[in-house]
Formats: C-alpha cells, sequence, structure tokens
C-alpha cells in the first residue's frame, strides 16, 4: 500500500461487533422478450462495513473519534478485522498451512502472492490477500509444512517470499494458512453523533469501504 495507508488496526472489540461484507456491480438489461444479459462491472467484489454497531459506550465511542481524526477521515487507510471472513478457512478454524493454494514451483520462483479462494464449484473466486496478521502464516511445499525459517511473508503485502535453500522445486504444489485483515478506509468525512440519541439506545453510523488495490 502507497504512503496514503496507515499499518494499524481499527479498534478490535468494535470491529468484531461490526456489520457488513462483499460487494458487487452487476450490470442487468431486460429484453423485450423477458430474457436477461447479465454483466460484471468489477472483477473482484468490495467489502462496505458499519462499524457502529460495536459502539456500545462513551469510552468506545471516544477511541473510534480518536481513531478517526488521526485518520483524518478518509484521508488514510488502515486494517480492519472481518469477524465472519478473516483466516484461510472458516473462522472457527485455526489456520492449517495446507489450507490455501498459492501457486505451483517451477524450481525458481521465490515470491508468491497470498491469495484466498472462495467456492468448490466451476466458477470459484480468486482474492488476493495484502494484510495478512503478522506471525500467523504457515506455509507447505508439496504437503510439507515449511519450517518459519525457511520463509518470511511481509504483512503489508502479503508476499511470501522463500528462502535461497527452501525455493519451491518444479511441480510442486505452494499452500498457506493464514489470519488476515482487510484494508479499508472510512467512507465519509462527517462522522455525526447526537449524543442524546446515542444514550436512548441509537447506534452511530461509522461507514467504511474495502480499498481495493
Amino acid at each position: 500500500m502507497p504512503d496514503d495507508f496507515h499499518e494499524v488496526s481499527f479498534p478490535l472489540d468494535v470491529a468484531l461487533r461490526g456489520s457488513g461484507g462483499p460487494s458487487r456491480l452487476t450490470e442487468i438489461v431486460t429484453l423485450a422478450s423477458g430474457r436477461e444479459h447479465r454483466n460484471s462491472r468489477w472483477a473482484d467484489s468490495r467489502r462496505r462495513y458499519d462499524a457502529g454497531f460495536g459502539i456500545r459506550s462513551l469510552d468506545t465511542l471516544h477511541a473510534v473519534l480518536s481513531f478517526f481524526e488521526e485518520r483524518r477521515g478518509r484521508l488514510y487507510g488502515f486494517r480492519y478485522r472481518d469477524r465472519a471472513d478473516f483466516r484461510s478457512g472458516p473462522p472457527g478454524r485455526v489456520p492449517a498451512p495446507t489450507d490455501q493454494r498459492l501457486g505451483i514451483g517451477d524450481g525458481a520462483t521465490a515470491a508468491f502472492p497470498l491469495a484466498k479462494t472462495y467456492g468448490p464449484g466451476p466458477t470459484p473466486y480468486r482474492r488476493t490477500i495484502a494484510k495478512p496478521v503478522a506471525g500467523s502464516v504457515r506455509v507447505a511445499v508439496a504437503g510439507i509444512e515449511v519450517a518459519a525459517a525457511g520463509f518470511a511473508c511481509d504483512p503489508a503485502t502479503g508476499l511470501v517470499v522463500f528462502g535461497a535453500g527452501s525455493v519451491p522445486a518444479a511441480g510442486a504444489v505452494i499452500t498457506a494458512g493464514f489470519a488476515f485483515d482487510v484494508p479499508v478506509r472510512f467512507d465519509t468525512d462527517d462522522l455525526v453523533v447526537n449524543l442524546e440519541a446515542f444514550a436512548a439506545g441509537e447506534i452511530p453510523k461509522v461507514p467504511l469501504v474495502e480499498i481495493v488495490p
């Protein structure tokens, strides 16, 4: 990510109670016969969240306000933990080094970007993972886990780089397991808080949108 991204996490206790998920842009043209032509305008999905559901106290609200001000509203991006989708496998399972396929070795290539594939059907969706959680990445080559000393993974880019003595052999399948965050920014420059309504139980809106590389 460029200089307009801060490698800091949105308050985790708030994020884990937020709402949201992936969105897509599909163009649909209905013909006179009633048949449809559908076209996807985006190659990748884009996630949107409302973190306001996680704000339950004035102290939490103050922490979010402080975070918003430091990010200068929409100016700087940051990390956000999506409780429904933050691991290479299901959220309730510890990542395993064989969770996701990254590529196939050719005996020379040492760098492989992290990715997560959705769906076992005929049209699976492969999502690039650019913000892994530091220290969470496990890697295997041909089904055998690689020692931590044999590779490095940049938590700011998600690029896995094998050491000189650990470059995958030709035909070897490279897999990985990991936890990850979503790169997002605030989707507003105005964070409006009505304290009277907040005291009565009204939830403030804190819209966030994924930053697509």
